[in-house]
């Protein structure tokens, strides 16, 4: 696993591409709605294996491998909690079979939908879940780990306490919020990420808030408290609820590229997509840049 020294210096040399979004597409692809996506993927790994490949062919050079709710918490509604360590480090490898070349990141999220992760009672309850997700992302061979859609700081506090137990090296951490940088519990974002990146995260960020003229601000904003790398993973814009309940994103590859390359220029140094992107999505931020 790179150390952040390492992966930082990967950043010194410019941008560096994420992918975009997974769920969505692997739904388009024939993934049932409400399914464990994890244990639908390594069911059905050709839709998965194949779409990052699309994603690597765009230009990505960071993949996030299919482990989003890869916990023990949220994996025991299908009585795969005892296998965490294991789906996980399976997750990682198919991901790293799709794309040889690109850097493979064990994506890690939110566990509002299981707890009240906000709460202050059930810290060692995160803490405890997450440590077994890292110790099955590394043992899968993750070249760094990225904590995605975060909701609470408190979520962050037990991925970075449960990383350094588990002796994990470059951890990414971005929070889904408003456009004008406000969490969920209604801090302030910039003043959370600072004290992330000095208690040693290797980037910070957001990743699913639409794309639109604020999104540029939000990384002008977030830019006078971090001084490190600063992720940027928008949607594709703001999603439209059909009658079938699906949430589909409307942006177009070029208008969303435009978006991240004037975020790229306020300072953002990793560039993805987040809901409803796709790999024209990707290709076209890289023709941006």
């Amino acid at each position: 696993m790179l150390t952040k020294e390492q992966f930082r210096d990967m950043l010194s040399h410019g941008p560096m591409l994420l992918d975009g979004a997974t769920g969505s597409n692997l739904m388009l692809a024939g993934m049932p709605r409400g399914c464990c996506t994890e244990e639908w993927i390594l069911k059905n790994p050709q839709p998965l294996t194949d779409l990052q490949r699309l994603y690597a062919e765009a230009g990505s050079q960071i993949l996030y491998a299919p482990t989003f709710q890869a916990q023990p918490i949220a994996l025991e509604r299908v009585n795969l909690a005892d296998k965490t360590e294991e789906i996980n480090a399976k997750l990682v490898a198919l991901s790293r079979s799709a794309a040889p070349d690109a850097l493979i990141a064990g994506d890690l999220t939110t566990l509002a939908a299981f707890t009240d992760s906000w709460d202050p009672d059930n810290f060692q309850l995160l803490m405890d879940n997450y440590r077994r997700q890292i110790r099955g992302l590394i043992d899968g061979g993750a070249d760094l780990l990225a904590a995605e859609t975060l909701m609470y700081p408190q979520e962050a506090e037990a991925i970075l306490t449960a990383a350094e137990l588990e002796g994990a090296g470059a951890v990414m951490y971005s929070f889904t919020m408003q456009g004008s940088g406000i969490l969920f519990n209604g801090n302030d974002a910039g003043p959370v990420l600072k004290e992330l990146e000095q208690a040693g995260a290797a980037a910070v960020g957001f990743n699913c808030v639409a794309a639109d003229m604020m999104t540029p601000y939000l990384v002008s904003k977030l830019r006078r408290e971090v001084k490190g790398p600063l992720l940027c993973k928008p949607n594709a814009g703001n999603p439209v609820i059909g009658d079938d309940g699906i949430a589909r994103y409307n942006m177009e590859a070029g208008e969303f590229a435009r978006i991240v390359r004037e975020c790229a220029d306020m300072g953002a140094a990793l560039l993805g997509g987040c809901c409803g992107t796709t790999p024209e999505h990707i290709r076209a931020v890289k023709s941006c840049l």
